[in-house]
């Protein structure tokens, strides 16, 4: 595994973005992990969250590309982060671009808000984490307005790695029904090996009593 990945599995945990125990997802799936970006809360988090997904969108897209989207809400402060350290550590302008859940009618008009999209205009969407896929089939139109664009791909934070409306997993069936390409800065097979019965800062972050939990929920949800 690539230290970054290592790096960034740790980082969530400090930053109790990735936790574990009994939750339920935004598809209404009970699970033994859950992700929430919603817990980076500093600016120099931000800051460092903003370099790993620079080095996941470097590696799956390059920068020949014109806009990074992100949805409302969770997707401003990523597309927000992620565009200053691509212009900061690869010397690229990337426009950012984010939607608002209601259309203004004054001042600055319209859905969107940061960079306009333009005809011609290439774009990659980053999201924090995709479960089932539902969030993408409601960002695609609203960044299809705009005719002429290109949709290149989908990055995330974690790709849970499970079934999304059918037998394949999210991120491939966004890939097929879509056609975009798809990539995360970590899997969950990733965490679960970086952390299982390893100590990190004195504690076992995955027992054999929450492997077994995280096993029996791929048994239901997991890729066949």
């Amino acid at each position: 595994m690539e230290q970054y990945k290592k790096e960034f599995i740790e980082f969530m945990i400090d930053c109790e973005v990735l936790k574990f125990g009994d939750f339920v997802t935004k598809s209404g799936r009970n699970t033994p992990f859950f992700v929430n970006t919603g817990f980076y809360r500093t600016g120099s988090q931000l800051r460092k969250l903003g370099e790993f997904y620079a080095k996941a969108i470097e590696g799956k897209f390059g920068f020949e590309f014109d806009i990074l989207f992100g949805p409302a809400y969770k997707g401003i402060p990523l597309s927000v982060a992620a565009t200053m350290a691509i212009s900061e550590q690869y010397n690229k302008d990337i426009g950012y671009c984010s939607n608002r859940k209601e259309v203004k009618d004054h001042g600055d008009t319209g859905i969107l808000l940061g960079s306009p999209i333009q005809a011609g205009d290439k774009v990659v969407i980053i999201e924090d984490v995709t479960t089932a896929g539902t969030s993408i089939g409601e960002t695609l139109p609203i960044i299809n307005q705009t005719k002429d664009v290109s949709v290149l791909g989908l990055v995330v934070s974690v790709d849970r790695m499970e079934r999304g409306q059918g037998e394949k997993s999210a991120l491939s069936e966004i890939e097929e029904k879509y056609g975009l390409k798809t990539t995360a800065i970590v899997t969950m097979e990733e965490v679960v090996e970086h952390l299982y019965n390893k100590p990190y800062k004195g504690n076992v972050i995955i027992d054999d009593q929450l492997k077994e939990a995280i096993d029996a929920y791929y048994e239901i949800y997991g890729v066949k």
